[in-house]
């Protein structure tokens, strides 16, 4: 049985492009019975949500968030849990905005309490 996100918080790796995610973004993971839901902000992100499915390894989800500068956007996401050799866990993730033009992928890792 894959481990829980629940309780989780997460952070990317690396920045995004400006007015999306970035180092400073923090991710609050909640799961129960297959579903999963997150609230998130930092960086140009002042307050975001995300909610969807989880089978197994696989995350699917749609993102809204609002940004600094007063806009919103959304999209849609889908990600690999992964466990670190630490025991943390990794979310490998290929998104698509449905607000606007663009894709890409990137990876977000649990943070430690200790780093946060």
């Amino acid at each position: 049985m894959p481990r829980s996100l629940d309780g989780l918080t997460f952070a990317p790796v690396a920045d995004q492009a400006p007015g999306q995610v970035g180092t400073s973004t923090r991710f609050a993971y909640h799961e129960k019975n297959g579903e999963v839901w997150a609230e998130y902000a930092g960086g140009d992100v002042v307050r975001g949500h995300l909610v969807g499915t989880r089978q197994g390894d696989r995350l699917d989800f749609r993102y809204v968030q609002l940004r600094t500068d007063g806009t919103t956007a959304c999209g849609h996401c889908a990600s690999t849990v992964a466990e670190l050799p630490d025991g943390r866990l990794r979310l490998v993730e290929a998104w698509e905005w449905e607000s606007r033009t663009g894709s890409g992928t990137s990876v977000v890792e649990q943070v430690t309490e200790h780093a946060r």
